[in-house]
């Protein structure tokens, strides 16, 4: 929230399109009363209040939203170079996309015969993942056509505030901050 609110327009008042994938409980509200009107929240599963979407296939026309938010969600997707070419299609020129995943390999990590959940829990560190990125997974970001910031907990807060919300280490809490090429 801090690089939203300090180096995004997202919280200026102005009403935006904005796309939540998988949206957390704690985030929505902020989102929602930021974006006004034009906040879509979205997942696989949807729930009250939140509309079905497949990231590998957004029912959306190109050029639809100003804003994306989604975090933690591609490391849980077969397919998430289609995923990131569809993020980037429906995202308008000027526009901007914050595309998180857990950094937590040397090198990006995957295998899709690998379909049993105690063996991804093995390789991958959850049942559901299908993959471990590393810090190649900037290219993937540039290669679906997005201009990529990688921003780190030490860039936006002090060492102390760092070490005390547990965001220390290598890739720890790094944010990936993209523009469409």
């Amino acid at each position: 929230m801090v690089f939203l609110r300090t180096q995004t327009p997202l919280f200026d008042g102005t009403p935006r399109a904005f796309l939540h994938i998988a949206p957390e409980p704690a985030l929505r509200p902020h989102f929602a009363a930021a974006a006004g009107p034009g906040y879509r929240a979205a997942d696989q599963r949807p729930d009250t209040g939140v509309e079905a979407l497949d990231v590998t296939d957004i029912g959306y026309p190109s050029a639809t939203f100003e804003v994306i938010y989604c975090s933690h969600v591609l490391e849980h997707v077969p397919e998430d170079r289609r995923a990131l070419g569809e993020l980037r299609r429906v995202l308008k020129p000027g526009g901007f996309a914050i595309l998180n995943v857990p950094i937590t390999a040397a090198a990006t990590i995957e295998d899709p015969s690998v379909t049993d959940p105690e063996e991804r829990l093995r390789r991958y560190g959850q049942r559901d993942h299908v993959r471990r990125y590393g810090p190649d997974y900037t290219d993937r970001l540039a290669q679906a056509g997005f201009v990529v910031r990688r921003v780190l907990p030490g860039d936006l807060l002090d060492p102390a505030e760092v070490r005390q919300l547990g965001l220390a280490g290598s890739g720890a809490g790094a944010l990936f901050y993209c523009t469409p090429r």
